[in-house]
């Protein structure tokens, strides 16, 4: 279980009471104060779940949310709120939402439905023994790859940044999180490697077939996806 929350409330006093409640029950706690900081640190952080609140400044919660599941961004997201009315609950949830809860709430409670979201989450991954996207499929048990029904031969590393970013078709990976999920956190954040293996994969899965599905967002990272170039 990623034990890593992401905590988007404007409220210090309810950001300070959960991340001291969640920090207390072995969760890693990080927040962001305002709707644009609060997507930069989805999109640039591996997180195991977003408590996301939805009056922000600067960039309202339903947006937020909106925008990351748009982007291919899986990561589940609890909404915690005032606005309690039927409309405000089916429209978060419509909007990519996992789960829905209102302010005041009972500790206890959101403990529960964290790990509840966060069991479904992991359940659902263990299903996904294969990845595809366009003719690129990702055998996770053998660890092989193909492209139209072609064999492609990958190292391990190539493999393990290859399973990352077929993880979330479409999701913006920077090369801090691909660093971070394939070499580790130990690797020098100013090595060009991330560099280097985007040119082999481009080389290996690309290379001959009309539709390149490794792009390039300059100054951001990388994503995996079968739009038009």
């Amino acid at each position: 279980m990623n034990r890593h929350l992401l905590v988007i409330e404007d409220d210090p006093r309810i950001a300070d009471f959960l991340s001291r409640g969640l920090t207390a029950e072995g969760f890693t706690v990080e927040v962001a104060a305002t709707g644009p900081d609060g997507l930069a640190r989805v999109r640039g952080g591996d997180h195991g779940l977003v408590i996301l609140d939805l009056m922000l400044p600067g960039l309202n919660g339903l947006d937020l949310c909106q925008t990351v599941r748009a982007e291919g961004c899986h990561v589940p997201i609890l909404m915690l709120t005032a606005m309690d009315s039927t409309g405000d609950k089916v429209r978060g949830l419509r909007l990519g939402a996992d789960d829905y809860l209102t302010k005041p709430f009972d500790f206890e409670e959101l403990l529960a439905r964290i790990v509840a979201l966060q069991r479904r989450g992991r359940e659902q991954r263990v299903e996904a023994a294969t990845l595809q996207v366009a003719d690129l499929v990702l055998d996770r048990e053998r660890m092989q790859a193909s492209r139209a029904g072609r064999p492609l031969t990958l190292t391990a590393k190539e493999l393990a940044f290859l399973e990352l970013l077929m993880s979330a078709p479409g999701r913006l990976f920077s090369r801090e999180r691909i660093l971070s999920n394939v070499w580790g956190v130990n690797v020098d954040p100013l090595t060009n490697i991330v560099d280097v293996y985007v040119r082999r994969l481009r080389a290996k899965i690309d290379e001959g077939h009309g539709l390149p599905l490794l792009k390039t967002v300059r100054g951001l990272g990388y994503r995996l996806d079968d739009a038009p170039a």
